[in-house]
């Protein structure tokens, strides 16, 4: 089986990271660290003089808002991995430190479960997020291509909807412009693929975990000799310290993330919805809006779904134990597990909660914004 976490690991990688945190000169930042955050934030300056450019195009300002959304959320993502860059590798190293310890264990099957799911939705997530870059990608080409066959007049256009200093819609500008948007977009992938990927892997992992313990616990035998017992208790107990840790962690690692995604996929969610009306005539910008719609709302399921298992793991089933055999020194042990799982363990940042029940809503909100767009025309 693959290393956990190494499609994400590979990604950042290629951007120029190592997991190799422990020396000090990795420790400090230097250019290559940062470059990528400085070339994705420079591409606001195209976007928003498209913008200002075309402001009276409510159509053409709108296309371009879900971009720079889009580009937001990267910048805060990226910038997020670089302050705990640290603590992504530590704990990347933890979980698989866990992985090895739990094979040589009972239970382990969860961790083997929970690693090959991970896998997948991470290969998943990040196909969906370059099959939605090469479709941007692709639909100047096909267009040009496309007029070329029918021998028409065709108006060049960049794949993203920028405006640049210079004109940029001729030789040799055009193939530079497009060049530099074609950069941009695999940097944007790269980390949404690095730092949602691992999210998800985290949130997978963690709750894997918690069903081990509950295994253990449910599976203990409490009728040993009391030091027998007391070693397996304790060794219990520091498992699920460890876990609530590890969830607390991951909460505190991506607070910045979480509020970005909630408060910008929820702006995002009205422009697309205005591209997705205002197209329903034009097949290839239908297509393309929808799965733009289609990979930004994956984003949040992948945080919303993370938080609820997370959430619905952390309640520790110690009454399935047969803790009615221990001691009465046992089961006062056993009421502190109780004690720490009354507490869920919730992924939030501010008054922003990731559930399943949260993404329901902005689902619902999605569709109640159509509704109202098509009533107003």
């Amino acid at each position: 089986m693959a290393r956990h976490f190494q499609l994400q690991e590979n990604c950042l990688r290629a951007m120029g990271h190592s997991d190799n945190v422990d020396s000090t000169k990795n420790r400090a930042f230097s250019l290559k660290h940062i470059s990528s955050l400085l070339f994705v934030i420079s591409a606001q300056y195209p976007l928003i003089s498209y913008v200002v450019y075309n402001r009276n195009d409510m159509e053409k300002v709108t296309a371009c808002l879900s971009v720079v959304l889009t580009n937001m959320l990267t910048v805060i993502k990226i910038t997020t991995f670089l302050v705990k860059r640290l603590e992504f590798w530590k704990m990347i190293r933890l979980f698989r430190k866990m992985h090895e310890q739990s094979n040589q264990s009972k239970g382990s099957h969860y961790v083997d479960e929970a690693n090959k799911l991970a896998s997948f939705l991470g290969r998943a997530y990040c196909l969906s997020c370059g099959l939605t870059g090469l479709y941007f990608m692709l639909g100047p080409i096909v267009k040009i291509v496309g007029n070329g066959w029918r021998d028409t007049t065709y108006t060049r256009e960049l794949p993203m909807p920028m405006k640049f200093p210079f004109n940029d819609l001729e030789s040799p500008g055009y193939e530079v412009c497009f060049l530099y948007t074609v950069l941009v977009t695999i940097v944007v992938v790269a980390y949404a693929s690095a730092v949602d990927g691992l999210f998800i892997s985290f949130a997978i992992n963690l709750r894997a975990h918690f069903q081990t313990l509950h295994w253990k616990i449910a599976n203990e035998e409490f009728g040993l000799s009391e030091n027998e017992s007391h070693a397996r208790l304790k060794s219990i107990v520091d498992y699920h310290v460890l876990l609530l840790s590890l969830s607390k962690k991951l909460r505190s690692i991506y607070t910045p993330t979480v509020f970005g995604q909630f408060v910008i996929t929820s702006l995002q969610v009205g422009v697309i919805i205005y591209q997705l009306v205002t197209n329903m005539d034009s097949v290839m910008d239908l297509l393309l809006y929808a799965s733009f719609f289609g990979s930004i709302m994956l984003q949040l399921f992948i945080y919303c779904y993370g938080g609820e298992i997370i959430k619905a793991e952390t309640d520790i089933a110690v009454r399935l134990s047969p803790w009615h055999l221990a001691s009465p020194n046992i089961r006062r042990s056993l009421s502190l597990i109780i004690l720490q799982s009354q507490r869920e363990v919730l992924i939030r940042a501010g008054f922003f909660v990731a559930s399943l029940a949260n993404f329901v809503g902005i689902c619902r909100t999605a569709l109640s914004l159509i509704t109202l767009i098509k009533s107003i025309e």
